[in-house]
């Protein structure tokens, strides 16, 4: 009896660990999607490839992790948004407020950043290969020196 236990445990525990675990809220992302608004909201992880944010308000919101692969950012305010680790290849930010936003590891590659506010914006070890970039605070490069 308590092998059949442990067997039924052992093979139960095994489909739990191999489903995919998503963090992001999913009425959060259906918010997002559905009124163009989510302070505060997490996002974290999210599956947002190719998603017209045009203008949309995620200011606070969690993005760490989340895949923006293509989305259109135009106008969006991530003031203070989380968005450490976050996927932004060939994603389109122009006119964008990245203000006091974590942008540590994010993956630009092939973006297109024009006019983009990043004041006080954290940028550690971020990948800008090439991406546009244009009347941004974002230097590609090493100092000026």
């Amino acid at each position: 009896m308590k092998l059949g236990f442990i067997v039924t445990l052992g093979l139960v525990s095994n489909l739990i660990l191999a489903t995919p675990v998503t963090a992001a809220n999913p009425a959060h992302v259906e918010q997002l999607q559905t009124t163009g608004e989510c302070m505060g909201c997490d996002l974290s992880e999210a599956d947002l490839r190719d998603a017209h944010l045009i203008g949309v308000d995620l200011r606070n919101a969690n993005l760490k992790g989340a895949d923006l692969t293509g989305a259109n950012l135009e106008g969006a305010d991530l003031t203070r948004a989380n968005l450490k680790g976050a996927i932004l290849n060939s994603a389109f930010l122009t006119n964008a407020s990245l203000n006091d936003s974590n942008l540590d590891q994010v993956d630009f590659t092939a973006a297109t950043i024009i006019d983009a506010d990043v004041t006080g914006a954290s940028m550690v070890d971020l990948n800008l290969t090439h991406a546009q970039i244009n009347h941004t605070g974002i230097a590609i490069g090493g100092s000026d020196e």
